[in-house]
């Protein structure tokens, strides 16, 4: 029982760090208009649409509304994929 509650904890303490990681990542997008680090840099095409796409899906999973969230997911993708002009 012990061990069980153990994993359990470490890996709601790990999804919480992970959540606020996509917030962060989220707002600095949003706010600054680029990505941090290369690999984001490279790989992020519209990155205010990424960063609103992302805060859209901290805030559907809080609301527990899946179209919010199906709404968040597209908006990522959208900033991976649409070529700024």
């Amino acid at each position: 029982m012990g061990y069980g509650m153990f994993s359990l904890g470490a890996l709601a303490l790990l999804l919480l760090a992970l959540a606020f990681a996509w917030v962060v990542l989220g707002v600095h997008a949003l706010l600054l208009g680029r990505m941090p680090g290369n690999w984001l840099q490279r790989h992020v095409r519209q990155p205010r649409l990424w960063g609103a796409g992302a805060l859209l899906m901290v805030v559907s999973w809080n609301a527990e509304s899946l179209s919010l969230l199906a709404v968040g997911v597209g908006l990522v993708a959208l900033g991976h994929v649409m070529k700024s002009q």
